[in-house]
């Protein structure tokens, strides 16, 4: 079983189909912009000038290869392109952009009340007597600074925490392997990005949704959830997540969606949790969401923020820092600008040298709005 699923993550990790998109036919004709148009203060041309290089996998420096492309500004799409191969329906992998999927479960949560950001966060594991891990708040743990022990690489030879919960002894029950970890700082002090930590989140999910019950239950509540609270209400017609053998929601990167679908996620966030005209989750969660963290300027509750000062996955002082990101490995991004009205979404496949230029091109993007 351990073989098997460690020949399916370094297939994920290896295969451009599977870095983000799957379900995207090759036999596809080739596809350029499904829609492009003025907006005020900006014009179709120019913007067209500004995405065109995005898709150039010629261009120097190499900026990796931009399969989906889609600008929102008020609520309209105003800009959405494919590469060869990959169009509307299509399925992107989310990468970490599903850590940010998980602090809006949670936030759906918190605005129902049935948790506390400042309370101890609520896992069996963490409950006995004399237990550190006990003192661990939910505001911590959305914040990546919960003092558990994490090494985040993902580099399939290297033998870290993160690949041993996704391939190795942690696989079945990913959020239980996360919790087991000790503390090796005391809450609260340190930023430590890990992938660990959104698994602990989607376990507590679980836990609240289904108390005591077996994977198949904890699967089909959560599944309930989604499609009632999350997946529904906002139109997510291709929005399919993944679970682990304990029926917990992969919280930490396995969600397939289409780029529409992302744009949508951004648009709630823009819209500070309402979605078709209704509210999906609290005004007041966003304030939390997307404060700085204590031990990271640069992050909020598993998001990106464009502040200096910390380590940063955006682009800080290239636009607005009230810029907010959803941020995936090889170059995934919803990007969120409230004071320009705009929503970006970036889905392709680009290597660690090629982050740096995208980051720059996508700057270039944001700065061509007003705001």
């Amino acid at each position: 079983m351990k073989i098997k699923m460690l020949c399916r993550w370094l297939a994920v990790l290896g295969a451009s189909a599977l870095l983000a998109g799957a379900s995207a036919s090759q036999d596809m004709p080739a596809r350029r912009y499904a829609v492009l148009k003025d907006s005020p203060g900006l014009s179709a041309v120019a913007l067209r000038e500004a995405i065109d290089p995005l898709f150039d996998t010629d261009a120097d420096p190499a900026l990796g290869e931009t399969r989906a492309l889609i600008v929102m500004r008020g609520g309209e799409v105003i800009a959405e392109r494919y590469a060869s191969g990959y169009g509307p329906e299509s399925r992107f992998l989310s990468w970490s952009i599903a850590k940010t999927v998980t602090s809006l479960l949670v936030g759906i949560m918190v605005s129902d009340g049935r948790l506390a950001l400042d309370d101890p966060a609520p896992v069996a594991a963490w409950r006995q007597n004399g237990d550190p891990r006990g003192a661990i708040t939910l505001r911590q743990l959305l914040q990546m600074r919960s003092g558990l022990r994490n090494a985040e690489l993902w580099q399939p030879a290297a033998r870290t925490d993160a690949l041993d919960m996704l391939v190795g002894e942690g696989a079945r029950d990913q959020a239980g392997f996360a919790a087991a970890k000790p503390l090796v700082d005391p809450p609260g002090e340190r930023f430590v990005y890990s992938s660990a930590t959104s698994m602990i989140l989607a376990g507590i999910l679980a836990d609240q949704l289904a108390p005591g019950g077996d994977a198949r239950a904890r699967h089909d509540a959560t599944a309930r959830f989604l499609a009632a609270r999350f997946s529904g209400p906002l139109g997510l017609t291709g929005f399919v997540p993944e679970y682990d053998e304990r029926g917990t929601l992969h919280g930490a990167a396995m969600m397939h969606m289409t780029a529409r679908d992302y744009a949508k996620i951004g648009e709630l966030i823009r819209l500070r949790g309402v979605a078709g005209g209704r509210p999906v989750i609290a005004d007041k969660w966003f304030d939390d969401m997307l404060a700085p963290s204590p031990a990271n300027p640069a992050y909020g509750a598993q998001i990106w923020l464009n502040r200096g000062g910390g380590t940063s996955r955006l682009f800080p002082g290239m636009a607005s820092p009230r810029l907010v990101g959803a941020v995936g490995h090889r170059g995934q991004y919803v990007l969120v600008s409230p004071a320009q009205d705009l929503v970006i979404v970036r889905l392709g496949n680009s290597r660690d040298e090629e982050i740096a230029p995208l980051n720059e091109a996508l700057a270039r993007l944001v700065r061509r709005f007003p705001g």
